[in-house]
């Protein structure tokens, strides 16, 4: 019968990259997404399903996890991989824009583990890796509201992984720094007016901003580095926090190597110009 994995997110970026990587090794592979219908590339592979799954829609993770189960008879790990971002000041999100955010990129991630948990208990195995990213561990100008979501799941993900490892269960997180995606092109602003006192400081913030970010994305990796970290944070033993990425790996060495107020010292008068 062999091992299942279920994957949301796997319209682009590191959900296509992942369900390709685990069905190349010989996985069963249900690849969720919103919108099956418009997939191409992952249809018609073997041992694979394309199922519909909105994270913010129980009825639909409740039924992709059934299809999953009826066409492989079980299920061996989870990749919590769904997500959307948005730029903006605090006070350019809404509080929908917000809730929005954390429905997706938090509730969605524990919603879905919710669901395939009960199975992984009854057979005492299982894994699941959470994809929160680099501004999960640390946050910076207008990225606070995408941000918070991303530490509240890596939160989330260290809890659980004490929580569960007694139990045969693994819980990980992969925090990838920037990776040639496309996932900026879906960011969202917000969509909050705020008034003439803030907009020019605001608006100047935010090229700043995507100065820095073209600067990082100008030597991003390949997807498939994701993919395999994912793969061997399922197969092998890791940390529970996993980060991927030239960046990412800055950060980290960063962090390791001066106080933490020092380090945002340095990165705050980086994006600010200075």
């Amino acid at each position: 019968m062999g091992k299942t994995v279920l994957i949301t997110g796997t319209s682009s970026g590191f959900g296509r990259a992942t369900a390709q990587k685990f069905h190349a090794q010989g996985w069963n592979v249900a690849a969720t997404m919103r919108s099956p219908d418009k997939e191409t590339q992952l249809t018609g592979l073997d041992n694979l399903l394309v199922a519909r799954l909105d994270v913010t829609d129980p009825a639909s993770i409740d039924n992709a996890v059934r299809a999953t189960l009826d066409r492989f008879g079980g299920l061996h790990a989870l990749i919590n991989n769904a997500g959307h971002g948005g730029h903006g000041i605090f006070e350019e999100f809404t509080d929908g824009d917000i809730r929005g955010m954390f429905d997706t990129n938090f509730f969605g991630a524990l919603n879905v583990s919710r669901a395939v948990l009960p199975h992984f208990r009854a057979h005492g195995e299982g894994a699941i890796v959470n994809i929160t990213s680099l501004a999960g561990i640390v946050s910076g100008p207008t990225s606070g509201v995408y941000a918070a979501t991303k530490h509240a799941l890596e939160a989330m993900t260290e809890s659980m992984a004490m929580e569960y490892a007694p139990l045969g269960i693994k819980v990980r997180s992969v925090a990838p720094g920037a990776f040639a995606t496309g996932f900026t092109s879906a960011y969202r602003d917000g969509s909050a007016e705020i008034g003439d006192d803030l907009k020019p400081y605001a608006d100047k913030l935010r090229q700043t901003i995507q100065g820095v970010i073209r600067d990082m994305y100008a030597n991003a990796g390949e997807v498939s580095l994701v993919a395999e970290k994912i793969f061997e944070c399922v197969t092998q033993e890791t940390p529970f926090r996993n980060m991927v990425g030239q960046d990412a790996e800055a950060v980290a060495a960063g962090l390791s190597s001066m106080p933490r107020q020092e380090f945002l010292n340095q990165m705050a008068a980086r994006m600010s110009g200075g």
